[in-house]
């Protein structure tokens, strides 16, 4: 009989956790390569739906369906006369002018008549608010959009069963 030593034991005997270490190991590679497989495919499928490509390899035809749009309205412009006023100087005494010239875009032809009936309803809201204005008022393009917006809100109040979309500077000139 072969006598062993206390070291060589200890030797053959693995040590705790060593075993399991080793397989635990190949168990999370294994995992992370399916999980990495999985999510591949998923990338891919996602990139293939979005695309459109999913449903030509599928063999889903796409129907398109033919909708007749319907014949734009005729667009309706009702000119206004031009517009003179001196802005409003505020603290500096210099005379400032304004000049301006507007159309007005209408729904419908019809309301070309109303709109000529309260003329002067239209023209004097107008006057009263430029000449309220000042230069730093009309400055750049929101100063711009601002003033097109407010004659827009009074040019509606004063035809009010009318409907006017939108105001269109024709001419606009400030000195």
């Amino acid at each position: 009989m072969a006598s062993t030593t206390a070291d060589e034991e200890i030797e053959a005997v693995p040590a705790e956790g060593e075993g399991e270490a080793k397989s635990g190991g190949g168990k999370k590679k294994l995992i992370m390569i399916v999980g990495g497989a999985v999510g591949l495919l998923v990338v891919a499928g996602a990139g293939l739906y979005f695309t459109g490509m999913l449903d030509k390899l599928l063999g889903h035809e796409k129907k398109e369906a033919v909708v007749e749009a319907p014949p734009p309205k005729p667009l309706v412009f009702f000119d206004l006369p031009d517009f003179l006023v001196n802005l409003n100087a505020g603290a500096s005494k210099k005379a400032s002018f304004l000049k301006l010239s507007v159309s007005l875009e209408l729904d419908k032809e019809d309301d070309k008549a109303r709109l000529q009936s309260v003329m002067p309803r239209v023209v004097d809201n107008f006057q009263i608010y430029l000449r309220e204005l000042r230069i730093e008022d009309l400055r750049g393009s929101g100063g711009v959009y601002r003033l097109r917006e407010e004659l827009l809100a009074r040019v509606n109040a004063a035809v009010a069963p009318v409907k006017v979309t939108d105001v269109l500077f024709k001419e606009m000139l400030v000195q």
